[in-house]
């Protein structure tokens, strides 16, 4: 193994050897010969490496949440796609597979790196998810490691861990409807979006001609199909190649193999033992490569499309379209670090009358272990159907003292993304957050919350299955807005009416 960090001890140990095995077999796709497919690995791991660990110190993730950041390995792998990407930038190309180097100049790969709401649903989906659940969905389902072995990983009860994870993957499919309906689309996809999401819904259903037709000429809905249905063992390649993006197919098909080869003869065969001659060669197991990646061209999305059948459970209401621009985020320097606005007086309640300037919610699905009901009244559009409107904050057990994490996911000319992150030292059976906006944003879509606004006043009340919180627990929930001029952070947060300090 190339020199790199050392691990600490033996879970880290464990958890180093998984990460690296999947990275070099990536890079070895990725490459011309096993030399160079170390050399991409080795240079990839350090980079995602160093981005996880980065992420780790900020304070979203020292709260329990760890927004907009791919589970370790999707990460990883993501690293090796961006190194290879700035090889050929950098003039070392000739060193890449020749289908790499041709996807890596296409329309294709700029989706990955393009405005958030145009890349592609499984990758946006995933992301979206929390770190716990999204690693449960990709390590059982892209990296096919028994269940057992996950759930011990990842501290789950083995004997609950295949509920937890048909739970996840209903989640994951929440998140990619979402996604969807978010994505800048033309007339004739919109029309078929709520027609997609219900055949997608029940294996009983049959999918009408005209859809399929649709779904073999549009990759864009074709690649939503195949994340909306959760049964036919499609999944997998669903996250894999929406995910890792090019070689992502053939990737899959590896870890199949090696996770056979795990459990059956030992340890799969490594990068340079899969090629016979560890040394530069082009004659190094082409067929087999090739031959995988030719399946994967074979399994497109358009056959995903055109054989789909649907799928129960996943969001049944329409949530509404955030606002989207179809350019490059762009910074704002004011959009940085939150800080407390000592001008501001603290805001309880939203005004008594008049329309909320923006009132959205999303269709978010019952999720691990649904909680009791709120204790008090919440605030919710008629989208979600959940609850009316009132100006009672939910009671809890006593008067938490709070902080709050606000984090500026992503930002680009007209619009943002957040997530809010409040950890509180009291146990909550229900709760409220609220802030103010300086510069008159808008929250255009929630999830893991539902929402309502008046002015500058967002109040953000519990989901159905987030309503409890442990003592010195967290909570945390995303948002879509739109800004114009400023983009200030939000300030004057209160939890159940108490006021919390920030991050």
């Amino acid at each position: 193994m190339p020199d790199l960090p050392i691990p600490q001890d033996a879970a880290e140990a464990a958890l180093f050897s998984e990460c690296w095995d999947a990275v070099l077999s990536y890079a070895d796709l990725c490459t011309s010969g096993a030399l160079t497919a170390n050399q991409l690995a080795t240079e990839a791991f350090t980079l995602g490496m160093r981005e996880a660990r980065d992420a780790d110190f900020t304070p979203v993730r020292s709260s329990g949440r760890r927004a907009a950041r791919l589970p370790m390995i999707p990460l990883l792998l993501t690293a090796v796609r961006n190194t290879a990407a700035a090889w050929e930038a950098g003039g070392l190309g000739h060193k890449l597979d020749p289908d790499l180097r041709l996807w890596l100049n296409s329309e294709k790969a700029e989706r990955y790196t393009g405005p958030p709401l145009q890349r592609p649903v499984a990758l946006r989906g995933l992301r979206d998810m929390q770190e716990a659940d999204a690693s449960l969905l990709w390590l059982s389902e892209v990296e096919a490691l028994p269940l057992p072995s996950v759930a011990r990983r990842l501290g789950l009860d083995p004997a609950v861990a295949a509920q937890e994870l048909e739970q996840v993957r209903g989640l994951f499919r929440d998140r990619c409807h979402r996604a969807h309906l978010d994505t800048p689309m033309e007339a004739e996809c919109r029309s078929y979006a709520r027609l997609l999401d219900a055949v997608t819904r029940s294996p009983a259903a049959d999918t009408p001609d005209d859809l399929s037709r649709h779904l073999a000429t549009c990759v864009q809905c074709a690649e939503a199909a195949a994340c909306l249905r959760l049964h036919g063992g499609g999944l997998p390649a669903a996250l894999a190649g929406g995910v890792i993006g090019w070689g992502g197919l053939a990737y899959l098909e590896r870890r199949r193999r090696a996770a056979e080869v795990r459990l059956g003869a030992g340890r799969p065969a490594t990068a340079d033992q899969e090629g016979g001659d560890p040394k530069e060669s082009g004659g190094r197991s082409k067929v087999l490569r090739h031959g995988l990646l030719g399946a994967a061209v074979l399994i497109s999305v358009v056959a995903l499309g055109v054989s789909m059948m649907p799928m129960g459970g996943g969001s049944g209401d329409d949530p509404v379209r955030a606002s989207h621009d179809d350019r490059q985020p762009v910074a704002d320097p004011d959009a940085g670090v939150p800080s407390a606005d000592p001008t501001a007086t603290h805001t309880t309640s939203a005004a008594a009358s008049g329309t909320p300037s923006s009132s959205t919610a999303t269709a978010n699905q019952t999720h691990k272990n649904p909680d009791p009901e709120p204790q008090g009244t919440a605030s919710a559009t008629a989208s979600t159907g959940h609850h009316g409107s009132g100006s009672t904050d939910p009671a809890s057990p006593a008067a938490a003292t709070c902080q709050v994490s606000y984090d500026l996911v992503n930002q680009w000319t007209d619009g943002f993304q957040s997530t809010v992150t409040v950890t509180t030292s009291q146990a909550l059976s229900g709760w409220r957050v609220r802030w103010s906006f300086r510069n008159g944003q808008k929250v255009t879509q929630m999830w893991d919350a539902t929402v309502s606004q008046d002015g500058g006043t967002v109040t953000a009340d519990a989901a159905d299955y987030n309503q409890s919180v442990s003592a010195n627990g967290s909570l945390s929930f995303g948002f879509l807005g739109t800004w114009t001029g400023r983009n200030s952070a939000p300030y004057a947060f209160t939890l159940n009416g108490e006021p919390c300090s920030l991050d």
